[in-house]
């Protein structure tokens, strides 16, 4: 097993960093990581890291059920059950910021729900996914290959849209895939990134148990000022910044369940979500997670 240290911030550059939290692994390894801030920018991320090559062993959890459309418990069926309402919002916004309904790329599609619902409303969809269990299912819920993460296979210029939904935390070369992303769509082509926000009220309540660190499977962790700043280094502009608002919901209920013996139950957990999103209404939408709609940037822009 081997282990990676970022020795530069991925956003700013700069080489300095304090220490933010010490957060432990509660889906498979039980390890605990360190969650590092820029002194520049403010940018966290987890730091060190498992590889590129050694971080699949911490995916390997039958419960991880966005690589398993079979995982049980009430968790996941929570998760089945928002899944079902949020694939329907993703296709609307799908065809609200990109109405042509022209080529998608879902980059990190899992087991293919989404990209089988922009299908079903008229998209062409190409999908990437690491997972061999994942790329499986969803060749098999699309009737079509589902591709290993390799962006070269593609030419410039071929996407009207590119989505990624939670998977721009689990990426390790940052600011190369954003290069290869943006260079892969047509010139008025739309990107749609969902991260969770580091941000956001559940966050500061539940603050190292806060489910949606997730390390070390999230690499990064994103607030609206740090992204920003990231696409426009890759000459994209965050044209709308939108709620998520289930997911405050469904954070706090695995957070919750991090707790252990001091878990709360369902009235903890709607209490936790419904103050996360008044506070987000109240606080510049600071909300658990926010899907980031980006464009290329105009020369004068």
């Amino acid at each position: 097993m081997s282990y990676e240290r970022l020795e530069s911030c991925p956003v700013c550059g700069k080489p300095e960093f304090r220490n933010k939290l010490v957060v432990e692994d509660k889906t498979v390894s039980h390890e605990s990581f360190a969650i590092v801030q820029c002194a520049g920018c403010t940018f966290q991320f987890t730091n060190p890291r498992p590889g590129a090559a050694d971080i699949g062993r911490y995916y390997e959890s039958d419960a991880y059920v966005s690589h398993n459309s079979d995982a049980a418990g009430l968790v996941n069926q929570a998760y089945k059950v928002a899944r079902f309402f949020t694939m329907r919002r993703k296709v609307s916004l799908l065809n609200k910021y990109a109405p042509r309904r022209g080529k998608l790329l879902d980059y990190g599609c899992g087991t293919g729900h989404f990209l089988a619902a922009a299908k079903a409303a008229g998209w062409q969809v190409a999908g990437l996914e690491p997972s061999p269990r994942a790329r499986q299912e969803a060749s098999q819920r699309l009737g079509q290959p589902i591709g290993e993460p390799d962006l070269a296979a593609f030419e410039p210029g071929t996407f009207d849209t590119i989505t990624l939904w939670h998977v721009l935390e689990h990426v390790h070369t940052l600011n190369e895939t954003l290069a290869q992303l943006t260079a892969l769509l047509k010139p008025d082509g739309v990107m749609l990134i969902a991260v969770p926000n580091v941000e956001s009220l559940d966050a500061q309540h539940y603050r190292e148990l806060w489910a949606a660190y997730d390390v070390p499977r999230h690499l990064y962790h994103f607030a609206p000022k740090t992204m920003a700043q990231l696409l426009k280094k890759h000459k994209l502009v965050i044209g709308d910044t939108l709620p998520m608002p289930l997911d405050a919901y469904y954070v706090s209920m695995l957070s919750e369940k991090h707790k252990a013996e001091r878990a709360g139950g369902l009235l903890t957990v709607l209490k936790a979500g419904y103050k996360s999103n008044q506070y987000a209404a109240q606080h510049e939408g600071q909300y658990s997670s926010l899907l980031y709609v980006a464009r290329r940037r105009t020369p004068a822009a």
